[in-house]
């Protein structure tokens, strides 16, 4: 069975996405069964993310609902993924198992951010030695074929700034799920697409227990995914994109023209606002970890949008994104890149300016939005949650 998206212009043979399929259901049912008692478990247990002065829920929520997201994923692979000993997935599932455990010590105890730093390094480096590596540009800024050194900073650089990107974007209900579910999807179909079978049922599988997931965390969530969920999810995406790139550049029948531009649009509102807040607090001479009020969500909420809208509108520029990278495969790279940057740019600025407007109460239609007061700054640190 075939299927053509006309605006897109790729066919979808849908048999081929038959395992990645039964893996997404499988992992919504398990997800979706098993919320319940881990929300029961942790009330019993007294294991809150607590409100205080520093976070925007006001009452107790249960957190760690990524232990259910990824109990989802994994009773998805043991029944349709084919494992083999193959170094990437043995580096992958153990990989998979360290930053849950250090996601459970980390939500529990909070943990220094050094040591955290040290532990995403070290699992991005034994990625990269499995042979999961950024190796080829394709042509951006003149580079195809990186030397080993670069090609392993490259891995490093993305692996830990990608995970760490989704950690921080979980700022509001539903936000970070939402994101991540919509870039697992895309995944999932275009390395379907390069006959990277096995990446796309991962992408698949987590995606399922996401979105049963976020029928517990839309406002008002009942759950959180702490950084058990958020870790996972990042570093989740950022391997599938490598695996995106490397199974583009070597296909005898590539389906993208241009992989790393494609894979920067996948995660590009997470990345581009850490990039940016970090450029800002610096610039100002604070600590790049402090936390504040200027992330993209925070800036919305300011201007009067309730944490839903919030949630929805930065979803439809994902969405929008990851349409205009796909259209844009024919033109230049760098002049893609320099639109994308130039499109965040200016998204930024209208949503800063939108808080402007609210906070000198000019402008009568936000009145429609305003459903939540000033939010306070992150659910925690970001000194301990970024790394």
């Amino acid at each position: 069975m075939k299927n053509q998206f006309h605006l897109m212009q790729i066919n979808l043979v849908f048999h081929d996405y038959k395992f990645a399929l039964l893996g997404f259901l499988t992992a919504f049912i398990v997800t979706m069964i098993t919320i319940p008692p881990v929300i029961a478990l942790f009330k019993k247990f007294e294991m809150y993310d607590m409100p205080s002065a520093r976070k925007i829920h006001t009452i107790p929520i249960p957190t760690l609902g990524g232990i259910s997201i990824i109990a989802g994923m994994i009773a998805a692979l043991l029944f349709w993924f084919p494992f083999k000993n193959d170094p990437e997935q043995i580096c992958f599932f153990f990989s998979l198992i360290v930053l849950t455990a250090l996601g459970i010590m980390d939500d529990l105890r909070n943990l220094s951010a050094r040591y955290k730093f040290i532990i995403q390094i070290a699992v991005a480096l034994l990625m990269a030695a499995s042979g999961i590596r950024i190796s080829n540009f394709e042509g951006l800024f003149g580079m195809y074929q990186l030397p080993l050194f670069a090609q392993y900073t490259f891995t490093v650089l993305a692996i830990v700034g990608i995970t760490n990107a989704f950690n921080l974007i979980d700022g509001i209900d539903g936000l970070a799920g939402s994101l991540g579910f919509m870039s697992l999807i895309t995944l999932g179909i275009f390395l379907g697409l390069n006959h990277d079978f096995n990446s796309s049922l991962i992408a698949f599988a987590m995606a399922g227990g996401i979105l049963a997931f976020l029928y517990f965390n839309f406002n008002p969530a009942k759950i959180f995914m702490g950084d058990t969920g958020s870790l996972v999810l990042g570093f989740s995406i950022a391997i599938l994109c490598i695996r995106l790139m490397q199974s583009n550049a070597y296909s005898t029948h590539p389906v993208l023209q241009h992989a790393p531009i494609f894979t920067l649009g996948i995660v590009l509102i997470p990345v581009f606002d850490t990039l940016r807040v970090f450029s800002l607090r610096i610039y100002n001479g604070k600590s790049p970890f402090l936390a504040d009020k200027i992330h993209i969500h925070h800036l919305l909420m300011r201007a009067g949008f309730s944490h839903t809208y919030t949630t929805r509108l930065i979803c439809f520029i994902h969405s929008v994104i990851l349409l205009e990278v796909f259209w844009m495969q024919s033109m230049n790279q760098e002049w893609a890149l320099a639109l994308l940057m130039i499109f965040m740019i200016v998204v930024t600025v209208l949503v800063k300016n939108l808080s402007v407007v609210y906070s000198h109460k000019k402008h009568p239609l936000l009145s429609l939005f305003k459903e939540l007061p000033d939010p306070s700054p992150e659910r925690k640190s970001e000194t301990n949650k970024i790394l």
